[in-house]
C-alpha cells in the first residue's frame, strides 16, 4: 500500500500571506498589461510602483525585459516574488493611455476589488478600429512615406493599396498566434508583390517610366518596428540594459525578416532600392506637400497603433513641425543624424507640453511623431546590399541608418532629462 505524502496542515495554511498574494498579483497584472501594449520598461515599472503604493505595499521591485516581468512585492517582514510572460509583442496606444490615467489617479488604500475590476475592463476593451480601418491607416502612412522618399502620384497610390493589403495579412495572422517573424516576411512579400502588380498595371495608363524604386520599399514601411527601436534606445538611456538590448534585438530581427522578403521580391523583379532624385517641384509646392505628407504619415502610424483621434492628431501636429524642419535642415546641408537629433529634441519638448494637456502618456505622442523619421528605406537598402555581396555599400547604409536611430533616441532622451526630474536624477 502506497502512502500519500501529507497535505498542508491547517496551521501551514493559516501562515499563507493571502492578502500579499492578491495585491502582488494585481501589481504584476498591471505591469503585464502595460508591457503587452508596447511601452518601455521605465513606464511598466512606474505603473507597478503606483499600484503597489495604492494597495498598501511597502515596495515593489521589478525586472522587465521585452517579454517577461519578474517582480517582488514587500510588505513588512514578508515578500513575494512572481514571474509573468508576454508572448505577443504589439502596440496599443489606447491601452497605454487608459493605464496611465488609471494608475495616476489611484488613491492611497485603494480597494483591491475595484482595482481588479478596472483592470478587467481595460483588458477586455476591443481595438478602436477594425481590421479594414487599421489597414487603411497603414496604407495612408506608407503612401506619405513614399512621397517623402521622392515617389510620384502613381507610386503613392500603389503604395496605399499594397501596404494596406500587407497590414491586413499581418493583423489577421498575428491574431491567430502565428510566429511574428514568419508573419513579417509574408506581409512584406504580399505588400511588395501587390505594389509591383499595381504599378506595372498602371504605368501604361499613367505614362510613367518603369523605375519604381521609390515606392516598392515604401510599401513595407508599416513593418518598421519604430516603437521597439525608440523605447529600446530609451531603456538603454535609463541604464536598463536587459530591456533595451532585448527590444533592439527584436527590432533588428523584424527589420531583417522584412528586408529579406523585399530582397527576394526585388531580385525576381530585377529592382534595386537605389536613391531616387527629388521631384521637380518649386519650393512653395514642395514645402506644402511635405507638410501634408508628414501630417498624414504620422497620423496614419498613430491610428495604426490604436491611438484615439485626439492623441493621433496631437502626435501628427508635433511630427509635422519636427519632420518638415528636419527636411529643411538636411536640404541646407546639415548631416542627417544632427538634423534627426534636433527634430527629436523638438518632438520631446512639444510632447512634454501636449501630453499632460491630453492626459496621455508622453510616449504615445512622441514615438509616432518620430517613427516617420526612422530611416526604414536606408535600413532595407543595407540588407539588400548585404545579400547582393556589396559589403562596403551595405555597411555605409547600415551605419547611416544606425546613426540616425541613435540620434533620434538621444534627442528624445535629452528632452526627457530637461523636462522630467526622474530622468535627470538617478536617485
Amino acid at each position: 500500500m502506497t502512502r500519500q505524502p501529507p497535505g498542508p496542515s491547517s496551521d501551514e495554511a493559516s501562515l499563507e500571506p493571502v492578502e500579499l498574494i492578491r495585491r502582488s498579483g494585481t501589481v504584476l497584472r498591471i505591469g503585464r498589461l502595460a508591457l503587452s501594449a508596447g511601452t518601455g520598461s521605465y513606464r511598466v515599472k512606474s505603473h507597478m510602483w503606483r499600484a503597489g503604493r495604492a494597495l498598501g505595499l511597502d515596495r515593489v521591485a521589478a525586472h522587465v525585459t521585452l517579454t517577461e516581468i519578474t517582480a517582488t512585492s514587500y510588505r513588512g517582514p514578508i515578500f513575494r516574488t512572481e514571474l509573468t510572460e508576454v508572448r505577443s509583442v504589439g502596440i496599443d496606444a489606447d491601452r497605454l493611455s487608459e493605464l496611465e490615467r488609471f494608475s495616476s489617479a489611484l488613491p492611497r488604500e485603494a480597494d483591491l476589488d475595484a482595482v481588479d475590476a478596472e483592470l478587467d475592463r481595460i483588458a477586455r476593451k476591443p481595438p478602436l478600429y477594425g481590421a479594414l480601418l487599421n489597414a487603411t491607416w497603414a496604407g495612408m502612412a506608407c503612401a506619405a512615406f513614399a512621397f517623402l522618399n521622392n515617389g510620384g502620384a502613381v507610386e503613392c497610390g500603389a503604395v496605399l493599396v499594397a501596404a494596406a493589403l500587407g497590414q491586413l495579412v499581418r493583423r489577421a495572422m498575428l491574431h491567430r498566434g502565428i510566429n511574428q517573424f514568419g508573419v513579417t516576411m509574408l506581409a512584406a512579400a504580399v505588400a511588395s508583390i501587390a505594389y509591383l502588380v499595381l504599378v506595372l498595371g498602371l504605368s501604361d495608363l499613367a505614362g510613367v517610366s518603369g523605375s519604381h524604386e521609390a515606392g516598392y520599399v515604401s510599401a513595407v514601411l508599416f513593418l518598421v518596428p519604430g516603437f521597439a527601436l525608440v523605447t529600446g534606445a530609451l531603456d538603454l538611456a535609463k541604464l536598463d540594459f536587459s530591456a533595451g538590448v532585448a527590444r533592439l534585438t527584436y527590432a533588428l530581427m523584424i527589420l531583417a525578416s522584412a528586408a529579406l522578403a523585399v530582397w527576394g521580391v526585388s531580385a525576381i523583379a530585377g529592382l534595386a532600392p537605389d536613391p531616387v532624385p527629388p521631384p521637380g517641384l518649386d519650393e512653395p509646392a514642395l514645402v506644402a506637400l511635405r507638410t501634408l505628407a508628414s501630417f498624414l504619415g504620422v497620423l496614419g502610424f498613430a491610428l495604426m497603433f490604436n491611438s484615439p483621434w485626439a492623441m493621433a492628431v496631437g502626435a501628427a501636429a508635433i511630427g509635422t513641425v519636427a519632420n518638415v524642419g528636419r527636411l529643411f535642415l538636411v536640404d541646407g546641408g546639415v548631416v542627417s543624424q544632427a538634423a534627426a537629433a534636433g527634430a527629436a529634441l523638438l518632438v520631446g519638448l512639444l510632447a512634454a507640453t501636449l501630453a499632460p494637456a491630453l492626459r496621455v502618456p508622453r510616449i504615445t505622442v512622441s514615438v509616432p511623431a518620430v517613427v516617420i523619421m526612422v530611416p526604414g528605406v536606408t535600413a532595407y537598402r543595407a540588407v539588400y546590399e548585404f545579400n547582393t555581396g556589396a559589403t562596403t555599400q551595405a555597411l555605409a547604409y547600415a551605419v547611416e541608418a544606425g546613426l540616425v536611430i541613435v540620434a533620434l533616441a538621444i534627442g528624445l532622451a535629452v528632452a526627457r532629462m530637461l523636462t522630467d526630474r526622474r530622468w535627470t536624477f538617478e536617485r
